[in-house]
């Protein structure tokens, strides 16, 4: 524990907070980004959500200082990011970038010394992290033996073994079963109490709503949705229900009601509040059924990202290809 609070005790110091302001990328007549601006608090987890192709990677891109904007501005600490010491930075994508032949600590090694860690400090955290992910012994093993799971964990190790007050991850539960899964969501939390600034991109809403202090939904390369997490469900959370229920009858049809998810004695319904209440729904549904539970809900993430995916598709029109 000496050696992790070595290793991370310079943050609180430093850390302050990700402004992104009025960013803008296009290629060719195609938007990527079109105005987008955020605020992403310091020590917190923040998801950056949206369908394929909204705009995430290209503005993960900038970042990191990977590309810039066309237009708009990228402060951390107050400090443009091409201005930013490289090592400040932490960047798992999507797409792994290990090279086979290495072994896993040679590995490390090498990323380790491209973020300006001395030998000690590499030794220190090689030792810290391994132990963290539970991958003692993996160090001599070539990263072609290792499985997909393995290599995520190396991959997640490179991206945060320099100690950077951000961390950004694309998608960084691919490869991994429940249990290591488990691993790296208590582990990112951890970053998180240590102060860090993480950033979390994926399509896997259930882990968003475990890790996710705010988040931000992009579509079409806009913001369509931007905030506290349990603020955002709690603006959803008036036209949902959740009902269980017995009997052989059915789930009658009602003016305003959808049936969103029905298995096993329980259903979940959303309703138009200018048609239907939730007492004049439990009502018609109490002629048809045995009802046992009846609760107007949040919904799930997975129905706000649908909801508010469609209903942006529905009213912007997409940008041209290049």
């Amino acid at each position: 524990m000496v050696h992790s609070f070595l290793l991370f005790s310079h943050r609180i110091v430093n850390l302050q907070m990700l402004e992104i302001q009025s960013v803008t990328k296009q290629y060719g007549r195609f938007v990527a980004n079109n105005s987008i601006s955020l605020t992403i608090n310091s020590g917190t987890i923040f998801g950056l959500l949206g369908p394929n192709g909204a705009g995430k990677t290209t503005l993960i891109r900038m970042i990191t200082n990977i590309t810039t904007p066309d237009s708009g501005t990228i402060l951390l600490n107050g400090q443009p990011v091409a201005e930013v010491a490289h090592n400040r930075i932490g960047y798992l994508p999507e797409e792994r970038g290990l090279y086979k032949k290495l072994t896993v600590r040679e590995q490390l090694t090498y990323f380790g010394m491209l973020k300006g860690m001395s030998a000690a400090e590499m030794r220190t955290s090689l030792n810290t992290w391994l132990d963290r992910l539970d991958a003692r012994g993996w160090e001599n093993k070539k990263i072609s033996e290792l499985s997909k799971g393995m290599q995520q964990k190396v991959q997640f190790i490179s991206a945060v073994q320099h100690a950077p007050s951000l961390v950004i991850l694309d998608e960084p539960f691919t490869g991994l079963d429940p249990v290591n899964a488990q691993l790296l969501i208590s582990t990112v939390r951890t970053l998180r109490s240590e102060n860090v600034t993480v950033i979390l991109s994926t399509h896997q809403m259930d882990q968003v709503e475990k890790l996710c202090d705010d988040i931000a939904l992009i579509n079409f390369g806009s913001v369509v949705l931007n905030g506290n997490l349990r603020e955002i469900k709690s603006r959803f959370r008036s036209n949902h229900i959740v009902f269980e229920y017995s009997g052989e009858g059915e789930i009658p049809a009602m003016a305003g009601v959808g049936v969103e998810a029905k298995a096993d004695g329980r259903a979940e319904l959303k309703f138009d509040p200018a048609v239907q209440t939730p007492h004049g729904i439990l009502r018609i549904l109490a002629e048809h059924l045995e009802i046992s539970r009846f609760e107007v809900t949040e919904p799930s993430l997975n129905q706000i990202f649908v909801e508010t995916v469609t209903t942006a598709d529905a009213g912007v029109p997409q940008s041209p290809q290049p």
